[in-house]
C-alpha cells in the first residue's frame, strides 16, 4: 500500500512537471536581446528561471508557491517589474539559457564554486546549505543500519541529477576516501524524484541539498537524511558578466527583504527554521 502511494506521488509529480513546462514554453523559445538593468527597466520584465519543485516553483491546488517563486514576487512588489517564470530542471541548461539571453537570473540555490565564477556574477548568497545523503532508514531497509561514516560510500552508487553542482563534490570524495565511488547522473528526474526513488527502494542512495532533502522527508517517512556528503556551502542566484548593474539591482531588492523580516517568512515557510 505504502509503495502504491509513492508511485502515485511520482506520477502526480511527472504530471505537474510536464504540465508547467508546457504553459511556461512560449518564454523559453522567445528571442531576447543582451540586456542590463537599464534595459530590462525599460521594458518592465524581468525573466527568471527556475525549477519545479518546492524550493523553486509548483503548483499546489490553484496556488502557485515555491521559496524562489515568493522571493521574485518580494522583488516584484519592491522594483515594479513584472517577473516572468521559466522552468528548466537542468542546472546547465539554465546556465546555458541564461547565457543564450533567454532568461536574466538563474533563480535557484547554486552552489558558488570557483569555476563558475569565472563565467557568471552571482548575488550575495541566497541560503548557506550542504549536500546530503539520501537513503532509507533501519525500518525501511530490513534492519540495515544508513551509513554515517564517508569511508563507506566505497564502491557504492550514488544517483544526482544530470549536471548536478553535487558531482564535483562526490569526486573530490573519492579522491579523499582513496576509494571509488559510482555517480549515475539521471537525465530524466530531479532531486525530489530520486528521494522518492529511494523511498521506494528502486535505488539506494542519491544526493542533494539539504533543504530539498528536508522537504522531502516531511512526505517520505522511508528515507534518513542524516549523513552530509559535504560542508556548508554559499549558495546564490546567478547572472551573466555582462549584468552588473542587474546584480547591485537584486542584492539591493534582497537586503531589503531582509531587513523587513519578509525573508525570514518565506525562508521559515520552506525550509523550518535556520
Amino acid at each position: 500500500m505504502k509503495s502504491r502511494k509513492l508511485l502515485v506521488v511520482y506520477i502526480i509529480l511527472l504530471v505537474c512537471i510536464l504540465i508547467v513546462m508546457f504553459r511556461l514554453w512560449p518564454y523559453k523559445k522567445a528571442p531576447v536581446a543582451p540586456r542590463d538593468y537599464p534595459e530590462i527597466k525599460e521594458e518592465g520584465i524581468l525573466r527568471m528561471i527556475t525549477e519545479y519543485n518546492q524550493s523553486g516553483y509548483y503548483i499546489a491546488g490553484d496556488t502557485i508557491e515555491g521559496f524562489q517563486y515568493e522571493l521574485s514576487q518580494a522583488i516584484a512588489a519592491l522594483s515594479g517589474l513584472e517577473v516572468q517564470t521559466q522552468l528548466e530542471m537542468s542546472l546547465a541548461e539554465s546556465f546555458r539559457e541564461l547565457s543564450d539571453n533567454q532568461c536574466d537570473v538563474i533563480a535557484r540555490n547554486i552552489p558558488i564554486t570557483s569555476e563558475i565564477k569565472e563565467d557568471y556574477l552571482f548575488t550575495e548568497p541566497i541560503v548557506f546549505n550542504k549536500q546530503v545523503l539520501v537513503q532509507r532508514t533501519k525500518e525501511a531497509n530490513n534492519g540495515i543500519q544508513p551509513i554515517r561514516n564517508q569511508l563507506d560510500l566505497a564502491q557504492k552508487t550514488l544517483y544526482i541529477p544530470k549536471n548536478s553542482p553535487a558531482l564535483l563534490r562526490l569526486q573530490n570524495l573519492a579522491h579523499e576516501i582513496g576509494d571509488t565511488i559510482y555517480v549515475k547522473e539521471d537525465e530524466l528526474y530531479s532531486s525530489e524524484q530520486l528521494a522518492i526513488m529511494v523511498a521506494k527502494g528502486d535505488i539506494n542512495y542519491a544526493v542533494c541539498d539539504q533543504q530539498i532533502a528536508r522537504l522531502s522527508k516531511e512526505n517520505l517517512p522511508e528515507i534518513d537524511i542524516d549523513t552530509d556528503i559535504s560542508f556548508t556551502q554559499l549558495q546564490s542566484w546567478a547572472v551573466r558578466k555582462d549584468s552588473p548593474i542587474l546584480l547591485d539591482s537584486l542584492n539591493s531588492w534582497l537586503s531589503q527583504i531582509k531587513k523587513s523580516g519578509l525573508y525570514d517568512q518565506i525562508y521559515k515557510r520552506y525550509y523550518g527554521k535556520k
